[in-house]
Parts: C-alpha cells; structure tokens; sequence
C-alpha cells in the first residue's frame, strides 16, 4: 500500500516540478510550488517522518509560500509572466547534467530496503523535549516574538507607501 502511494505522490511531485518550470505565469507557477512542498510532506509522512511533515508544511507551505505569493503581488509586470533570459541553455545543461549524476548514484548504490512497518509518531517525543522541563521554550518564545515585530514592521513600511 506505501508503494502505491509513494508513486502517486511521485508522480504529482513530478508533475508540480515540471509545472514550476515551465509555467509562464508567475503565480500559478506559486501554487504549482505549493503542491509541491504538500507533497514532499506526504512523502516524509510515508516514511515515518510525522515532524519534518509537519515542519514542511507550516514552513515551507506556510510562511515561504506565502512570501513568495506577497512578493509576487507586489510585482508591477506579472501579466507578462517570466521572460526567457540569456541563460536558458546553460541552465539546462547544468539541469541535465545534474540529473545524469542523481540517476548514476540512484542506480549505482548499493540500498539497503528493508519492510519495516512504519515505526512510532515522533512528534509528541520531539515536543516534549522541547518544551518540557529543561526545554528550550524561552528560546522558541523569543523568537516568535522577534518574527513577530518583523512583521509588523513590514506592515508599517508597507502602509507608509
């Protein structure tokens, strides 16, 4: 049943990946980003990995998506959507020559695949060490607390254009 899974979700991430590339509107090429990172968090989810999931959504899905969606809004000329620049080629050089050493690694390696049954949930053990007795939940706190003024400081720099 995880193989299934894995290659559908495989599948769309592929699929999301190709549509970042080549799509020329910007903001649907965002949201193709989106998909992506949710599906890169189904995957950590299939292998046992419930906290970096979680870390992948709000992160990634979360708080950088939605910079890149603001700083996309905040773009005069996206109706004219990403022009091709003087480095297409190369970049699709380096593009298939990095491919090439993924696949000659992938194929080369040695794995070691085990049928394991998916082990314990991570994240309530990960949380309490972190915010249990002799956790870090000062820390955690002042940093949310720094973000926090950073971002109302953008909305105050913001309202004053």
């Amino acid at each position: 049943m995880f193989d299934i899974v894995f290659w559908i979700l495989a599948i769309i991430a592929i699929a999301a990946a190709l549509a970042v590339i080549l799509l020329k509107d910007v903001f649907r090429a965002a949201l193709a980003l989106i998909l992506l990172f949710l599906v890169v968090a189904g995957i950590y989810l299939i292998l046992s990995a419930d906290f970096l999931a979680v870390v992948q959504i709000l992160v990634y899905v979360g708080a950088i998506s939605i910079l890149i969606i603001v700083g996309v809004m905040l773009t005069h000329d996206v109706a004219h959507g990403n022009p091709p620049g003087k480095l297409r080629l190369p970049a699709l050089i380096v593009s298939v020559l990095l491919l090439g050493a993924l696949v000659l690694t992938m194929t080369s390696t040695p794995w070691l695949i085990s049928k394991l049954p998916p082990q314990e949930p991570t994240t309530a053990f990960i949380g309490e060490r972190l915010f249990g007795p002799g956790g870090f939940l000062l820390p955690v706190e002042m940093s949310a607390v720094l973000l926090l003024t950073a971002i109302l400081g953008a909305i105050v720099i913001m309202r004053e254009k």
